[in-house]
């Protein structure tokens, strides 16, 4: 071999670690081991190597298995609300957090301990300048369909929420091994996981153009429409309070003070049925079940039937309930005849109707009742007596005995009304 093959070997293995001079797109795997070490240089003046990386394909059942115990799980949502994780084991997160405390490494890890929100906020400015990297080094590729526009949303300290949180789908998972310190001293690994089908089509840039090139000038309401969708996402990405209220007792101070470990508080039967879902101040949101979801508790918001109405500060709440739709049903006189005989309406007095029929002359229309209603049987008024005397003869009101002072020659007294005056 030549010494100009020699050199021409050489060359080729110091350029295998960066872009090539013609200008072509860098792999999804070179992009991401550059980000991570370029990023801790750049922001730690910390010498990061990639020891060993390794793609693989994962399903959410599958995705809490590969994370580490006491990883910090950093939250990350793309395009289209797709989300992702970022997981830091407690090595990799001790050597980020002293190298912002103390300004450098110490000999030995730290024990491994749960991870807080003092820790995620210590971390997310690295995490969203090596997604920001990963990006811009694709965005000439396919790759950053998948791998562009992810950021920092959230983090949890326990892997049993995300089957919760991510979609039910394929995620794409690298697993990086990671030597910190100028000779690798300490250790550590890294996993990002992102959707297998990405989101991200309008990120990708064809190659050999700038970003004004590619998508030209902004008209105003283009970067308007940006200034929104950026203030939608940072309002939507702030964290809200909701709690589960199973049941609320109210005692008097003298039960609260005797209240000790093993003391039971009476629950209606009901209240996991009649949850409560509250925001800030017990505003109430919504009504819950409660139950499980894939062997943990989780709560299901039901469809009420009766609506709360909040009166003024202060005053009790009502509860009013909403009457069901109200179904006239089937007429019980829809298998009768109507009566097609009335010679008129009744709602006019000189309607036919009130005429006298044939037959009953001097009866107002009413007919003979004798036979028609049947009335014959009550026989005669003989035994009221007095009542069959010629006129004039009032016999019968003989009992009056009580006005025979009154002459028939005498008037009766004045009578007094009182002073009308």
């Amino acid at each position: 071999m030549t010494d100009e093959q020699v050199h021409t070997a050489m060359r080729r293995k110091a350029e295998a670690g960066r872009p090539a001079s013609d200008g072509s797109p860098l792999t999804a795997e070179r992009a991401i081991t550059q980000a991570v070490s370029k990023v801790a240089q750049d922001m730690f003046a910390l010498p990061v190597q990639t020891l060993s990386i390794k793609e693989s394909r994962r399903t959410l059942a599958d995705l809490p298995e590969a994370l580490e115990p006491l990883s910090l799980i950093a939250i990350i949502e793309g395009p289209d609300e797709g989300l992702g994780i970022i997981a830091l084991p407690p090595e990799t997160l001790s050597v980020l957090i002293e190298v912002q405390t103390m300004g450098n490494l110490a000999k030995t890890a730290p024990p491994a301990r749960k991870p807080t929100r003092i820790d995620a906020s210590m971390v997310v400015e690295y995490l969203d300048a090596v997604l920001s990297l990963i990006e811009e080094s694709l965005v000439e590729t396919e790759a950053v369909v998948w791998a562009g526009g992810f950021r920092y949303a959230s983090y949890l300290d326990d892997p049993r929420p995300l089957g919760l949180l991510l979609e039910d789908m394929g995620y794409r998972m690298w697993q990086l091994e990671l030597g910190f310190g100028a000779g690798a001293e300490r250790t550590g690994k890294l996993l990002w996981a992102v959707p297998v089908n990405g989101r991200g089509q309008n990120l990708r840039r064809m190659p050999g153009a700038t970003e004004g090139e590619a998508g030209g000038q902004k008209t105003p309401a283009q970067e308007e429409a940006e200034w929104h969708a950026r203030m939608e996402n940072s309002v939507l990405s702030a964290t809200a309070t909701i709690d589960s209220v199973l049941h609320r007792v109210t005692l008097p101070l003298s039960q609260i003070m005797q209240l000790r470990p093993g003391v039971s508080l009476p629950i209606p039967e009901d209240a996991l049925e009649n949850l409560t879902l509250e925001g800030v101040g017990r505003r109430r949101l919504a009504s819950a079940r409660l139950g499980q979801h894939r062997g943990m508790r989780a709560v299901r918001i039901s469809e009420e039937e009766a609506s709360v109405v909040e009166l003024e500060t202060g005053a009790p709440k009502v509860r009013r309930v909403v009457p069901q739709p109200f179904e006239s049903g089937e007429s019980p006189f829809a298998g009768m005849e109507m009566n097609s005989g009335m010679p008129g309406p009744l709602d006019r007095i000189d309607s036919p109707a009130y005429d006298p029929q044939p037959g009953a002359e001097g009866l107002g229309g009413f007919g003979n009742l004798d036979e028609a209603s049947g009335l014959g049987g009550l026989g005669d008024l003989g035994g009221l007596d007095g009542f069959d005397q010629p006129e004039g003869d009032l016999g019968g009101l003989g009992g009056l005995g009580g006005l025979g002072g009154l002459n028939d020659e005498e008037d009766l007294p004045p009578l007094k009304i009182g002073n009308l005056g």
